[in-house]
């Protein structure tokens, strides 16, 4: 069994046993839940509910006539007594609406089965996915029914599903592959009828061999559906890679999955559409693990969307030490917190704790010219190029030398031995770039 991979990448050290193991305990709502206006790529939703409102599980709170981006839903059951603004995990203050709990889980009359996936026309799928409010669950949060529709001159021929996990410390979609395989495979069967395609990809990692065989069990009563064994390496779950193993395709610079016919989506993605289709049910949870070493009992947990990160830890016997960082998604891409006072998202994949000791940062030398970041670099960028070009702030430079193709997975910096900040100036080159052209636009 030859596991497949890519040029560059890195191997850090995973630290997923703490969580491997664990299986997904469904955790209890508590008493109040905030729901962010913006949990995905895309414009903002409105809320379509008031002060006062009664709602229910599954009900649309909130929604937004842009064609990217994906309605809101209560994930309980209770009453509105706010809408508000409040941080955002990113960072950011967005408006949101604050639910009081009932404790009653009331399931809101619009949430029945779809009926069966063979009586379903790609159209009316794409229309379930777009009405329950899924999005991309690996963390970028893009709306999963735009992904679904490309345009008519693009024609897709590949459809893939990331269950490389290759973030250090995660491990739901790993729980997920072996507790709920079979929703897994009907998600990837009703993304294939989408596209009138009879062969599906599931492209899982090396250091899951549990979740592997799992998975091939089920694909195998199934025409059509091969599961993929990848190198562990990270970043071996970032989209250009895997259509690169798989579909043996490469994504030109400045191009989407879509010019090349291929899709890619996540493992929980796929087990949203499934309980949107046989259920009903749109985006209320998402399965989080809550791991690090200044966590007490690192966890997977079914959580509620809008329930607050200080709820987990507390669910998680909180911290035996305090933290010196805390991070919402892995440590290689995910975006460092400084309140645990902010809701569990869309795109919520982790929350790790880290001690002093983990985070301990040494200071910045000068570059010594070793190519590290160069070999290190999974879409073939000059990193300390990039970086030296973003601290003269000369952009055109910076742009010649495609910055704007940087994934910002942080590889170059994990390898450099100087501990330069490469993928931060880098990223505030990709930044500054595409504010100068929006500027150009507007014009």
């Amino acid at each position: 069994m030859k596991a497949l991979t890519f040029k560059g990448g890195i191997h850090p050290h995973d630290n997923k046993h703490h969580t491997e193991k664990m299986s997904i305990i469904s955790l209890q709502a508590p008493d109040r839940l905030y729901f962010p206006m913006q949990q995905h790529i895309g414009a903002p939703c409105e809320p379509v509910v008031a002060v006062g409102d009664e709602v229910k599980v599954g009900q649309k709170i909130a929604d937004s006539k842009a064609f990217v981006s994906a309605p809101i839903h209560s994930s309980v059951s209770g009453k509105v007594v706010a809408i508000e603004s409040i941080l955002h995990p990113n960072g950011s203050k967005v408006m949101a609406i604050v639910v009081e709990n009932d404790d009653k889980d009331t399931v809101d009359e619009s949430v029945v089965p779809k009926g069966e996936l063979d009586a379903l026309e790609p159209k009316q799928i794409i229309s379930i996915v777009r009405e329950a409010g899924i999005v991309g669950m690996g963390g970028a949060g893009f709306p999963t029914h735009v992904k679904l529709s490309p345009p008519p001159d693009k024609k897709i021929d590949y459809v893939i599903i990331n269950g490389a996990e290759c973030e250090p410390y995660l491990t739901s979609d790993h729980r997920v592959m072996l507790e709920a395989p079979g929703e897994v495979i009907l998600g990837l069967k009703a993304i294939m009828k989408v596209f009138g395609l009879n062969k599906g990809y599931i492209g899982i990692e090396e250091n899951k061999m549990d979740a592997i065989k799992t998975m091939k069990e089920h694909a195998s009563k199934e025409a059509g559906i091969e599961v993929v064994v990848l190198k562990t390496k990270y970043p071996q779950g970032a989209e250009k890679q895997l259509i690169k193993v798989i579909a043996g395709r490469e994504v030109p610079s400045g191009a989407l999955p879509a010019d090349v016919g291929a899709v890619v989506n996540n493992i929980d993605t796929c087990t949203a559409i499934a309980r949107a289709i046989t259920t009903g049910m749109p985006l209320t949870r998402r399965i989080v693990t809550v791991s690090g070493a200044a966590v007490k009992e690192p966890r997977n947990y079914a959580v509620k969307i809008g329930t607050p990160f200080k709820y987990l830890f507390e669910q998680s016997g909180g911290f035996i030490e305090d933290p010196a960082k805390i991070v919402m998604g892995g440590p290689m891409m995910g975006i460092a917190q400084f309140s645990i006072d902010v809701p569990v998202v869309k795109g919520t994949s982790g929350l790790l704790a880290f001690t002093k000791e983990d985070v301990q940062l040494k200071p910045e030398s000068p570059c010594i010219r070793c190519g590290k970041c160069v070999g290190a670099c999974p879409m073939n960028l000059l990193p300390i190029y990039l970086s030296a070009y973003s601290s003269k702030n000369d952009l055109d430079k910076a742009e010649e030398y495609n910055a704007a193709d940087c994934i910002e997975c942080g590889s170059c910096s994990y390898v450099c031995p100087s501990k330069r900040h490469l993928v931060q100036s880098i990223r505030g080159a990709k930044q500054a770039i595409i504010a100068k052209k929006r500027a150009q636009a507007a014009k």
